[in-house]
């Protein structure tokens, strides 16, 4: 079964073989060493770890790893993203291995698509439409376990703003009644956590002012480049977005994609990880006018955050079990049918 890897210190990455070696510095007097069974030491205290490279879905890079144009060389023939992170957490951008399902076609239906307002907005709409269905069931989720009143406001805020999709005539609006849902939906964390050290407050993002922020921006991160890492594998091109704006940043519609499952992937998480006490205020630090996960912050996210994206659901229309990593690459199979003129976008919707 394949995985991602995830590296958090410095380090060296590199080919032997047909395997990835991961070469990692001694670990830190009283640091829990973090080596698999697979790694050995070398005398000078240096770790080494190997792993197979059908064994690797994906890399992460979150500490200054050195790397060579073997090891890029490597992962294109073995279709591997390589995504990189600042220190603090922050999506830097990616390696993106040549295209290994391209389609001349695709491109041009996804140009047509963007270039048509018509069409451009109504695939907009309902990406926006698909992330408020969502974020009204995660507040649902929690009315029904006693939080009814506190809580009828950002539902209410919600559906208002979903009601208004259809009269709005261009993406701006679009976006501004999704941020208008969204700010509502976020005060309602405050009812759900009743906790002072993760008071939402206002969202804030470069730099995080406050930890729950800090918890949402790390945990969008990650949802855009599990979704870019989907896309790779689809015939669609990441640079052609239709609610984001296509202009000269890289990718823009793994950015799309993402707000259908931002409440049920990242939302839920955090708030399942701040009540369950797996995250606490020991795991942040200020740095550059803002707070941030530590490192030990990020290796309890990202555990939960795989734990996550390999949960299984009932799915309605294949009639079978599947993991919401697949669940993103079948959205992206439906956004294909509809730019070929098969079959309208619907996005997914949560039943709980």
């Amino acid at each position: 079964m394949k995985r991602s890897l995830y590296v958090f210190q410095g380090g060296t990455l590199r080919r032997k073989q047909n395997t990835l070696c991961l070469e990692l510095p001694p670990p830190k007097a009283g640091a829990e060493a973090g080596a698999s069974a697979d790694a050995d030491a070398r005398p000078e205290g240096v770790r080494r770890r190997y792993l197979p490279i059908e064994q690797v879905r994906e890399i992460h890079l979150f500490g200054p790893v050195t790397l060579n144009t073997k090891l890029l060389e490597f992962l294109s023939q073995n279709e591997i993203l390589l995504h990189v992170y600042s220190h603090h957490g922050y999506y830097m951008g990616s390696y993106y291995p040549r295209e290994h399902y391209n389609s001349g076609y695709m491109v041009l239906k996804q140009a047509e698509h963007y270039l048509d307002p018509g069409k451009r907005l109504a695939l907009a709409r309902k990406f926006v439409e698909g992330s408020l269905v969502n974020m009204e069931r995660v507040l649902r989720y929690h009315q029904n376990r006693g939080l009814g009143a506190e809580l009828a406001p950002a539902r209410e805020t919600i559906e208002r703003q979903r009601a208004r999709l259809d009269g709005l005539s261009n993406v701006e609006q679009l976006m501004q009644a999704e941020g208008q849902a969204r700010e509502a939906y976020y005060r309602g964390f405050d009812s759900i956590l009743q906790s002072e050290a993760f008071a939402f407050e206002a969202r804030t993002r470069r730099p995080p002012r406050n930890r729950l922020n800090a918890l949402l921006s790390f945990g969008n991160s990650l949802l855009y480049t599990a979704t870019l890492s989907e896309i790779y594998k689809t015939h669609l091109d990441p640079r052609i977005g239709f609610l984001h704006a296509t202009n000269f940043r890289r990718f823009t519609l793994n950015l799309d994609v993402a707000e259908v499952f931002k409440p049920l992937l990242v939302d839920r998480l955090v708030l399942a990880l701040v009540q369950r006490g797996r995250i606490r205020a020991k795991h942040f630090e200020e740095a550059l006018g803002g707070l941030y996960l530590t490192e030990a912050g990020r290796r309890v996210f990202v555990e939960a955050w795989e734990g996550r994206l390999e949960t299984t659901l009932h799915h309605r229309g294949l009639r079978r079990n599947v993991s919401y990593r697949r669940l993103i690459r079948l959205e992206l199979y439906k956004l294909e049918k509809h730019l070929l003129g098969e079959k309208p976008y619907e996005p997914f919707r949560s039943r709980w």
